[in-house]
């Protein structure tokens, strides 16, 4: 995988879409060249099914983080929020209720990445203090919630009378 191929799943994942004609339009990659290199992509497993899911184990940033975030702040949540979104990683963040204010995922590529992360946390003002936990295995990781439902629940809770 070189830069190319980098480059292309970044366009996927921001536009999210696989649309040769699109992503030649945001990376100036030849249609043909992405026709091409999306196959190989699929081919390694980086790319997984037609809804352009990648596997980040086989791309490499195998490294999953959840990371609890204690923070002092007298204004907006979300003003703080915003700093931690902004962090290089971080792919989920949650505001909670209880004792830990945040909830963060990250997705990372080696505990060198772990370190920088938790430096940049560190950095946010209004940060007090951080607890990390590595993710050994993941045993369920859905990005369509809908699966995970059968239809006749979705329709008993969601369907309009």
């Amino acid at each position: 995988m070189d830069e190319r191929d980098i480059r292309l799943l970044k366009a996927i994942a921001d536009l999210e879409t696989g649309s040769p004609e699109q992503l030649h339009e945001e990376t100036g990659i030849p249609v043909s060249t992405i026709h091409y290199r999306l196959n190989n992509l699929r081919d390694e497993g980086i790319i997984v099914n037609d809804l352009y899911d990648i596997d980040l184990d086989a791309l490499g940033l195998g490294v999953t983080v959840i990371v609890e975030i204690l923070a002092d702040y007298s204004g907006s949540h979300e003003t703080v929020g915003e700093k931690i979104t902004d962090i290089e990683g971080v792919t989920q963040v949650y505001f909670t209720m209880g004792e830990t204010d945040f909830v963060v995922i990250a997705q990372l590529s080696s505990s060198d990445m772990v370190e920088r992360l938790i430096s940049d946390f560190e950095s946010v003002p209004e940060v007090e203090r951080t607890n990390s936990t590595f993710v050994i295995s993941t045993l369920r990781e859905s990005h369509r919630a809908l699966q995970q439902y059968s239809l006749d629940t979705l329709v008993d809770e969601l369907a309009d009378e």
